[in-house]
């Protein structure tokens, strides 16, 4: 069922493309949905004069496969649209991304988009960020039990990430740090308190980036989308 809920929320972001836009291109199980979809409307020639820059090595790659021409933030530093998935989504359409592994990336391009789609089921949507996902955080390999000891002081509970029986590196080579904590009362605090700490490079809190949110329901097969709620 998850999988057809992502596929729905997928097939609407798809739709909202339209010719002449620069896009960022999401990493991760849903925005590889969406990117199969874009290629698709590309190939039927639904759409023209679509560019992307992809958030991650095997987001390029799958982009190559499918014919969507790629491109660079440093040839084109503001994008039209970003799409993308979340491990979560509060109320306030703020975000906890990067069990994927290329959140650093991810908030270089969301920031760099005038409209960022986040596209998920509905098992994503939580009432406050951290209660089912980690915070990843993105760390400098030098000195990284350090870092951690940093992360700790904040009441987090880092946990070195492993894939395949090794140390897991991200495309920049660095370490990821996978962050749990009892309870995010205040995520933009907690936000700015991880960014001081010598060695951090980026987590995967989200804040005030989505500007909506399509959910894949289980209704029909349909979506639902959110919108931010004014403080």
């Amino acid at each position: 069922m998850s999988d057809q809920l992502k596929r729905a929320a997928a097939e609407e972001a798809a739709r909202r493309v339209e010719s002449g836009q620069r896009i960022g291109l999401g990493t991760g199980s849903t925005a590889w949905l969406f990117l199969e979809m874009l290629g698709d409307r590309l190939d039927k020639g639904d759409l023209h004069d679509v560019t992307g820059v992809p958030t991650s090595r095997r987001t390029e790659e799958l982009a190559v496969s499918l014919r969507i021409p790629l491109t660079t933030l440093e040839a084109e530093p503001r994008l039209d649209l970003g799409v993308d998935g979340a491990d979560e989504v509060d109320p306030q359409l703020n975000l906890i991304k990067g069990l994927g592994g290329a959140l650093l990336r991810e908030k270089i391009v969301a920031a760099s988009c005038t409209r960022f789609i986040v596209i998920v089921d509905e098992g994503k949507i939580v009432e406050r960020l951290g209660e089912r996902a980690p915070v990843p955080v993105e760390v400098l390999p030098f000195g990284w039990k350090a870092t951690a000891k940093g992360i700790q002081a904040l009441g987090g509970e880092p946990v070195l990430r492993e894939g395949h029986g090794e140390l897991y590196r991200t495309d920049q080579g660095n370490y990821v740090l996978d962050s749990r904590f009892k309870r995010i009362d205040d995520a933009a605090m907690l936000s700015r308190q991880l960014d001081s700490i010598p060695g951090v490079l980026g987590h995967g809190l989200f804040l005030n980036l989505a500007t909506e949110v399509i959910v894949g329901t289980p209704s029909g097969g349909g979506t639902r989308v959110m919108s931010r709620k004014e403080p």
